[in-house]
């Protein structure tokens, strides 16, 4: 979505930019192109080798414009100036790279270890979920975060199988979850949800991402805009939640709302756009993994 993201931040030469989630630095080479002679751009990711490719593309049209970290967007806050950027974009889900390559274990397409890390430093992997978590805490992984609805039944087909081999293969895990649920001419793999409980869970994604939102706010000045792409219902669920809280004009203690208990305060964000801008057919044709994208964008008071 190169053309909407440069829509929604609008680059220009002078301008400061971080991008959150680099990836192959697609977004980021063209924010740079866009604020060109003297844009800078802050980019990270935790992803060693997303790290080293974006290095590498960006230092050939761009050295000396930019800074990149390997770490959590979480952390931007951290090592970017307090509202210094006119614009920040996080663009989550998996990137294409780690979904192709079997050894990184995102996908049930290609056989290859029970891993899904985006930073091979960190320690827990999907099999040590599988094979080490109860029933129960491994149905509540695929149910809030996959938003399964057989999660408990393959909860238990799972603690069953591991006592008689350990899951430490994607496809040993997609299969299970076939034999359970045969596709019976659906076109989505019965094991998708399963697998994007099983990421969201290794890498920490959802807490990750509301202590990202609130370092990119922390980074914009006034005026600067956040614009943030999802690829799934739970992601743009905590995004919308963030944007409303943060675009109200009032507070309140507790869960609930109640009118006559509201505190007036001035509002940090306002939308630019309320509703989710999506993929154009064009992009679609040459980049079928869009479909589910939306971007969201927000505006620093």
């Amino acid at each position: 979505m190169a053309a909407e993201v440069l829509a929604a931040l609008k680059p220009h030469p002078h301008g400061r930019y971080a991008d959150g989630t680099l990836g192959g630095a697609g977004h980021a080479a063209s924010i740079l192109a866009a604020s060109s002679p003297t844009g800078w751009l802050s980019g990270c990711d935790h992803d060693g080798v997303a790290v080293e490719a974006a290095t590498a593309r960006l230092n050939e049209k761009f050295a000396g414009r930019f800074e990149i970290r390997r770490g959590n967007f979480a952390e931007l806050a951290e090592w970017v100036a307090e509202k210094s950027c006119d614009g920040v974009l996080l663009d989550l889900g998996v990137s294409s790279p780690q979904l192709d390559v079997a050894e990184r274990g995102f996908s049930f397409m290609q056989d290859g270890p029970l891993d899904m890390r985006m930073d091979d430093r960190q320690p827990v992997t999907a099999a040590d979920l599988v094979n080490g978590e109860d029933a129960e805490p491994l149905a509540k992984i695929f149910w809030e975060y996959g938003d399964e609805r057989d999660s408990r039944r393959f909860a238990k087909a799972i603690v069953h199988d591991r006592a008689l081999r350990k899951f430490e293969t994607t496809k040993q895990l997609a299969d299970l979850i076939e034999r359970l649920a045969p596709r019976h001419g659906k076109k989505a793999h019965p094991a998708t949800k399963v697998f994007q409980a099983l990421r969201i869970a290794v890498n920490d994604e959802i807490g990750s991402l509301k202590n990202g939102l609130a370092a990119a706010v922390k980074i914009l000045k006034p005026g600067g805009r956040l614009a943030v792409i999802t690829f799934h219902s739970l992601e743009d669920r905590v995004v919308k939640e963030f944007g409303r809280e943060k675009t109200r004009d009032y507070s309140f203690t507790g869960e609930v709302d109640v009118p006559e208990l509201r505190t007036p305060r001035v509002p940090e964000l306002k939308w630019v756009s309320r509703k989710a801008i999506l993929p154009g057919d064009e992009e679609l044709k040459v980049n079928p993994r869009a479909r589910s994208a939306q971007l969201r964008v927000l505006e620093k008071i």
